[in-house]
């Protein structure tokens, strides 16, 4: 299962669950983070992970029919209603409402700009391995720029989320893959998905780092400043933790009718 990373708005620690009365609240934030438009980029990732599958595990014979699959599985207004749900649940309206103050702001919104931008170059390979050479060049040194990234990513605890979350995302896959075989299936999809435990982890920092140094280059020291301050605050800690609740629950979701879709086309293939 190809692993994925992705990153919050904000990286933090828990929330505090809400009532009901959120719901407005809700739909007004998830607006001004441009879920939608998040969306879409996730949606674009995701249809490249389909062709992915398509070579490694189906020779390149999945077809219409596979690739109409992948497209309904990352269908976005599926992935955002998941993400706003998440939002209401996860996070108290004077929570909300300070996040949307702060990413209605000018800044804010470059700091969105700058995420979805950069998630839209990484999707090219060739770009991700200058991100990840640009952080190994860095690694050592008294860079301003490493070390504000070092921060943000050690006050969020940043690589052990983003591990946990691709390791639930290929367990998911596992699960589908094998309930959608025909032939009884011989792996155990916990013991498979922990397996890529070791490669997942060593992945992860420099995917992780070289993303946040690429994505934040155009922000001043003031400017990431005042985000790792509002990354530290109750309101940044809550949006971060119920943010990354919603992309668990996307994420295991289109992972595991993935696997469905995987095996189902595996089975087409054998009659």
């Amino acid at each position: 299962m190809p692993r994925r990373f992705y990153i919050a708005a904000v990286m933090a620690l828990f929330a505090t669950v809400s009532t009901g009365l959120c719901a407005p609240a809700a739909e007004t934030l998830a607006q001004v983070l441009r879920l939608p438009e998040l969306a879409e980029i996730l949606q674009s990732e995701g249809q490249q992970q389909g062709e992915t599958l398509d070579t490694d595990m189906l020779g390149g014979q999945g077809g219409a029919y596979f690739a109409r699959q992948v497209r309904q599985i990352h269908a976005t207004d599926g992935m955002v209603r998941t993400i706003r749900q998440a939002l209401k649940h996860g996070m108290s309206d004077a929570q909300m409402q300070a996040s949307i103050a702060f990413f209605r702001t000018d800044l804010g919104q470059r700091i969105l700009s700058l995420e979805n931008a950069g998630r839209r170059a990484m999707a090219d390979p060739v770009v991700e391995q200058i991100a990840r050479d640009s952080y190994e060049a860095l690694q050592g040194s008294e860079d301003a720029r490493l070390a504000a990234v070092s921060r943000f990513v050690e006050i969020n605890d940043l690589i052990e989320r983003n591990v946990a979350s691709a390791l639930n995302s290929n367990y998911q896959f596992y699960r589908g893959l094998r309930k959608g075989a025909v032939r009884r299936a011989d792996f155990d999809p916990l013991a498979e998905a922990w397996a890529q435990e070791p490669e997942v982890r060593a992945e992860t920092a420099p995917w992780v780092h070289g993303f946040l140094l690429m994505a934040y280059r155009p922000l001043t020291a003031s400017e990431m400043d005042s985000y790792l301050n509002f990354s530290r605050s109750l309101a940044g800690q809550a949006l971060n933790a119920a943010l990354f609740d919603g992309f668990d629950q996307m994420y295991g979701a289109i992972s595991y009718r993935l696997g469905l879709a995987v095996a189902h086309a595996m089975a087409a293939q054998d009659i």
